[in-house]
């Protein structure tokens, strides 16, 4: 892998397309920075320097590399685009015009692509009134913070201040479609690497001056071997042998190849962990936005807004491991593999094509799903064993939704450059 690495520098055309991918990145990152017109700017740095930063938007403010809290111009970052993508694969499972589509091909897929556009943008306006919303009132955003971050709260102000958050995503969405089009990888995974990448030398350092060096050569030695277990479970799958028997075609003969299923233990990637802590946030906010203080909501301040509570973190593992089976359910389907199969003349052997080809499929799926149910349960909660054993800070860096998405997303660009470089390879043998 990382001599695929060194030969992507010595290719001209690969070189080109990796130094074009780091200008966006960094053009992310500069935007990232930028206010947005009407936040005091003074007041954010002297609150972040002495509050701690609250778990409402925990997740946003993550795949936004701490742009949220200082609510820039690219502060709801690529979150609404990753919430409307959810939607729309969901939504091809409920409405049939979505299915049709997904079954068109190139052409299909661009209409969804568009319908997902028009819902990012849609998402960005609610996502942005709702910070704003919460921003305006000193000590919501930032808790143990009471200076203004938006001293000018005048509708002209914050309709000017939603335009910008919202057209900032509509940038950004653009800057994803471009690293997708002219650079390496999938863009919008590239730039939610970016963002979770920037917050990791801040995190470690803030261990370091918190807990000494001690325990940050032990978190360092720990982050390790997390990294090099989720890249062995996320590399790790089941191989289903298929056939295909031999058909003739006037005087060609087809078929007679063997190949395989690739069934992987972590099917549902991330998005589980995304599912899990969005719903976990709901209570919380419920909670800020009435200011209750009633027994149920004292229940929910108590049990569900930090994440060292027992009942937290069981919720918290029984939602991953549910939505880790309904994503896997959704978006594979074993009846529709095996009528490919018998369709082409595929069959799995000792198996008989058709009904007993889908019962198989999904026997395998079911038991694959279990443990990688499981590992992604575990890998969401070490940032609250973090917490409990160290005191550390809930943005731990190596766990949860980051380190999935960060092994997740470098692992396939590092596929992405070889398949890259084999095709070059394989068109310098024809010349």
């Amino acid at each position: 892998m990382l001599s695929a690495f060194g030969m992507a520098f010595k290719t001209p055309e690969l070189r080109n397309k990796i130094f074009f991918t780091l200008s966006i990145m960094a053009l992310f990152r500069f935007g990232s920075v930028v206010p947005t017109p009407g936040v005091s700017y003074t007041n954010v740095k002297e609150c972040l320097a002495s509050a701690e930063t609250g778990g409402l938007f925990g997740l946003i403010n993550l795949f936004s590399g701490g742009a949220l809290i200082q609510l820039s111009v690219f502060a709801l970052g690529i979150m609404p685009y990753i919430t409307a993508s959810i939607i729309v694969q969901l939504l091809t499972v409920v409405i049939p015009r979505f299915e049709t589509l997904k079954k068109e091909g190139q052409s299909g897929t661009a209409k969804l692509t568009q319908y997902t556009r028009y819902l990012t943008i849609g998402l960005a306006i609610l996502q942005s009134t709702g910070l704003i919303a919460v921003a305006r009132t000193p000590g919501r955003l930032i808790a143990g913070c009471d200076l203004a971050i938006i001293p000018d709260t005048s509708w002209q102000r914050i309709i000017t201040m939603i335009v910008v958050m919202t057209a900032g995503t509509s940038v950004v969405m653009w800057l994803g479609e471009l690293i997708t089009d002219r650079g390496v990888g999938n863009g919008m995974s590239i730039l939610i690497f970016t963002s979770i990448a920037a917050s990791f030398p801040s995190q470690l350092w803030s261990i370091r001056l918190q807990k000494g060096l001690f325990a940050f050569f032990f978190i360092l030695a720990v982050g390790v071997l997390i990294v090099a277990a989720v890249v062995f479970v996320e590399q790790a799958q089941r191989r289903i042998p298929v056939q295909y028997a031999k058909r003739m075609v006037g005087r060609q003969a087809y078929g007679g190849t063997s190949t395989y299923i690739p069934i992987k233990v972590n099917q549902a990637g991330v998005i589980p962990v995304i599912f899990a802590s969005s719903l976990l946030y709901i209570p919380s906010l419920i909670v800020n936005f009435t200011g209750s203080t009633a027994g149920w909501a004292v229940w929910i301040s108590r049990n569900f807004v930090n994440g060292d509570n027992i009942i937290y973190v069981l919720t918290y593992a029984a939602l991953i491991i549910f939505f880790t089976y309904f994503y896997v359910a959704i978006t594979f389907n074993p009846d529709e593999v095996a009528d490919n199969m018998k369709k082409y003349g595929g069959f799995v052997p000792g198996i008989r094509a058709g009904k007993p080809t889908s019962e198989y499929l999904q026997y395998v799926l079911s038991r694959i799903t279990a443990p990688g149910s499981m590992y992604l349960a575990l890998v969401a909660v070490i940032p609250i064993g973090a917490l409990v054993l160290f005191g550390a800070t809930q943005n731990f860096p190596f766990g949860g939704t980051a380190i999935l998405i960060v092994v997740g997303v470098g692992l396939d660009t590092a596929k992405q450059i070889e398949s890259q470089l084999q095709q070059r390879s394989y068109e310098g043998f024809l010349k």
